[in-house]
């Protein structure tokens, strides 16, 4: 009897990696059957994009895919979002998977036959739009994840949530949007997510392979804008007034300070930018007011409270101590993006599998931003990155995000798709 009983277990222990086994088998040949799909769908989605807020039409587009496979459908979730719901075949957990949709107020200058056309009006400009940052990429990816869990279903325990979110890069000036809009309309609570899992593509990082952090691995991001008042006078007479020009120049020095002798950036990094500055009408005066504005990026939330702090007080001191002054506002976009390590540790295997083990690597901290993160703050969140350069290509020569030439090689959006699935199950085990 004994040693029947132990062969008994023996055959359990076997039999138990086999069925994971079978089960990434199973995802990775109903991935196969639907890919050459998915990069159609990418691409139509980048050949139409929409910004922020408007993105009406990439939503039927995805409502009218989750409908077709007899999912539970919400729409209209903050403004235009779309939400899917997979009640598996066995009780347990939620688990949320993300993608985003929107946009960028960018003129495409890649030379392909889906390449977008596409105008809008933005900030009262007229403008290109362009996927710019890979939003129809991560669309195209959860559509197809939809598409083999619903193929899947009587084996998942539990629910799946597909949130495809408006508004990643921020809403119009005057609206609400995005992931906090989402996350105030109840998105993680009916049902109560228990983990949610995100990707984005990057334009820097070879296809096929997948890359990740744990903990703070993207940076909050907070806009500032500095107003410096001075005294308009002749530009033949400045000793008459008092330059705001200048101590906007003083200003932008002090802010570097705190960048480079004042953080401890062996901590984390720190990066503040002045993207805009507005100033003058003629060339022979010196104006009244200066208003410079920017981004702050950090990656520690101790942090980022310290260089708001020293933001204020440099550029009030400096002003004053040339005879101006300045009044300093900071609005918090983001907040950190941070992965559960638990969870990191426990979705490795997921990703290895989606990928293959030596394809998925360990990264450094990003001080790029994601509105992710605002989901992250009600259950654990993992956010990884899925490769979307050309193979050989070197990373010097390929355009970054945001930029009319941004490039992602869409030969290999079968490990994003395989990746979320994998999760799912392995989730649950």
């Amino acid at each position: 009897m004994r040693e029947l009983i132990g062969a008994f277990l023996a055959l359990i222990v076997l039999i138990l990696p086999i069925s994971a086994i079978d089960m990434s088998r199973e995802i990775d040949a109903a991935t196969a059957r639907i890919i050459d799909r998915v990069v159609e769908w990418r691409r139509h989605l980048h050949q139409y994009p929409e910004l922020s807020n408007r993105e009406t039409k990439t939503a039927k587009f995805v409502e009218d895919h989750l409908r077709g496979l007899g999912m539970e459908v919400r729409t209209g979730v903050a403004k235009t979002g779309v939400v899917g719901i997979l009640r598996g075949g066995q009780p347990g957990p939620v688990i949320g998977l993300r993608a985003d949709m929107d946009g960028l107020p960018v003129t495409e200058r890649n030379a392909l036959p889906f390449a977008s056309k596409e105008t809008a009006e933005f900030n009262g400009q007229k403008v290109g739009v362009m996927h710019a940052c890979g939003h129809d990429t991560h669309v195209a990816m959860l559509l197809g994840a939809a598409e083999v869990l619903t193929g899947m279903k009587d084996k998942i325990k539990g629910t799946v949530v597909f949130i495809f979110q408006p508004a990643e890069e921020g809403p119009p000036a005057g609206e609400e949007g995005g992931a906090p809009l989402m996350v105030k309309e109840g998105v993680m609570d009916d049902p109560k997510i228990d983990a949610i899992f995100g990707i984005h593509v990057n334009s820097q990082t070879e296809i096929g392979t997948i890359k990740y952090k744990s903990g703070a691995v993207m940076a909050s991001s907070d806009w500032f804008q500095i107003k410096i008042k001075g005294r308009q006078t002749h530009g033949a007479y400045p000793w008459l007034g008092t330059d705001p020009i200048a101590v906007a120049t003083q200003i932008y020095t002090g802010l570097q300070m705190i960048v480079s002798r004042q953080s401890e950036l062996t901590k984390a990094p720190v990066v503040i930018t002045v993207g805009r500055l507005n100033a003058g009408i003629r060339e022979n005066i010196i104006p009244e007011e200066v208003t410079m504005a920017g981004t702050i990026r950090t990656l520690d939330p101790g942090m980022q409270r310290d260089v708001h702090e020293k933001i204020r007080r440099a550029a009030t001191n400096i002003a004053e101590s040339m005879g101006a002054t300045a009044e300093v506002s900071i609005d918090t976009k983001t907040l950190v993006t941070y992965n559960n390590p638990g969870l990191v540790k426990k979705m490795l295997p997921s990703l290895e599998k989606a990928a293959g083990k030596g394809n998925v690597q360990e990264t450094e901290w990003v001080t790029g931003a994601e509105d992710f993160s605002f989901f992250g703050e009600k259950a654990p969140a993992f956010f990884f990155m899925v490769g979307g350069m050309p193979k050989g290509k070197s990373v010097k020569d390929a355009a970054p995000h945001h930029t009319p030439d941004f490039f992602i090689d869409d030969s290999r959006l079968d490990v994003g798709v395989k990746a979320f699935a994998n999760i799912v199950f392995d989730y649950t085990k």
